[in-house]
């Protein structure tokens, strides 16, 4: 039964410090359904790890107890403020992303034993409960062929298998959650066995950025909903391409999650879109976050074939490929045309506050989010305020 569409955002250990830091307080809970946190690590013998212990559970905010008073064995970090994020908003789910693009080469010999997966989908399960989550999310990028594709699905079975035994030894009457972050060019998604990997996915996180970047001889467009005739080497991808892919395979459109960028990619000495640059500058390696854009002097241009936003400077000569409130709009329409499961947003750090944000734009414009109930009691948690549902707060 359909309870409402997903406003999912991807929120980062490593973001909640340094001088631009952005911590879990600021997330716009009510504006969400879910909240994947990136990213946990993984273990040579399978074993799924924090990435940073300090900043997950060892961090002190504000009201934390400074001084060690209280008695136990507490989590702190983002991890505590997710979980006061869920208490007070029933419908906020969590979900544990483990991967990404930095780990994901330790899936490889992971997915390929069986021995260690089941360590993985065990050990996943646990940080999962010990940390008050409501589900795993799996984010290799990406399967290399066509038997690591075939590892892919049974790593997605087992952590499965190990998420319903764990509801089940613990008579919980909730189905937790297991959802991929999936390629949405073809170069990747095609090596995927999808069909496969469906049975075991909750939710696909369709990854629908980075259409273009520095690996293109080319500007163009990163995160565009459709192709452009007037621009087409501007829009090589798009994502009703690869939502159409993914529908053509069997993929049910209430699981598929449209993926948006909240930060631009740049190219510089350029003439405009589709055509030649030179180099992409050394700020982040040519990833601009969009609180930051447009940048002083450009122009904020607007594609309608492609529903896709950029900004050029004449001077400069800098242009930058972002999303917008107006591209979200588009998108968020699209989602409930196709009737998808909703969208996400990789990551919290990238976007504004009020009425430019992307998070809110997708909000009310989808306007009927997920009212599924989130999962509070883990009396098998290794930290006395977990297990406790946080008393008093």
């Amino acid at each position: 039964m359909f309870k409402g569409y997903k406003n999912a955002i991807y929120f980062t250990n490593w973001g909640t410090s340094g001088n631009s830091s952005y911590l879990p307080q600021e997330l716009p809970v009510s504006e969400l359904t879910h909240i994947l946190y990136a990213f946990a690590d993984i273990d040579a013998n399978g074993t799924v790890k924090s990435s940073d212990a300090f900043a997950d559970v060892g961090k002190r905010y504000a009201r934390d107890d400074p001084f060690n008073r209280t008695r136990g064995h507490h989590a702190y970090g983002a991890v505590k403020q997710l979980y006061l994020h869920k208490k007070r908003n029933r419908n906020l789910k969590t979900l544990l992303s483990v991967g990404g693009f930095d780990y994901s080469p330790k899936f490889v010999p992971v997915a390929a034993d069986a021995g260690r997966r089941r360590t993985f989908a065990d050990s996943a399960v646990k940080m999962m409960a010990d940390y008050g989550f409501d589900g795993i999310d799996l984010d290799w990028e990406y399967p290399a062929d066509a038997e690591q594709a075939q590892h892919f699905v049974l790593l997605l079975k087992a952590c499965r298998e190990a998420l319903d035994r764990f509801s089940f030894q613990h008579l919980l009457p909730y189905r937790f959650l297991l959802t991929v972050a999936s390629p949405a060019g073809p170069v990747n998604s095609h090596k995927l066995d999808l069909p496969g990997m469906d049975p075991y996915v909750d939710i696909w996180n369709l990854m629908a950025y980075d259409y273009t970047g520095s690996w293109d001889n080319t500007t163009g467009h990163q995160s565009n909903l459709y192709r452009s005739p007037r621009h087409p080497s501007a829009t090589k991808l798009s994502t009703d391409d690869a939502v159409r892919y993914y529908e053509g395979l069997g993929i049910r459109s209430s699981k598929i999650l449209i993926g948006v960028p909240t930060y631009g990619r740049s190219f510089e000495s350029t003439s405009g879109l589709g055509q030649a640059y030179a180099g992409v500058g050394s700020e982040g390696g040519g990833v601009l976050l969009y609180k930051t854009l447009p940048r002083p002097g450009a122009s904020e241009m607007w594609d309608d074939e492609a529903k896709a936003s950029w900004s050029y400077n004449n001077a400069t000569r800098e242009l930058v490929s972002y999303d917008t409130p107006r591209s979200t709009l588009y998108k968020a329409r699209y989602v409930r045309r196709k009737k998808l499961g909703g969208a996400f947003f990789w990551e919290a750090t990238g976007d504004r506050g009020g009425a430019a944000s992307l998070v809110n734009t997708m909000s009310k414009t989808l306007g009927w989010l997920d009212e599924s109930p989130n999962h509070l009691w883990y009396p098998m948690s290794q930290y006395d305020n977990i297990r406790w549902g946080m008393p008093g707060a």
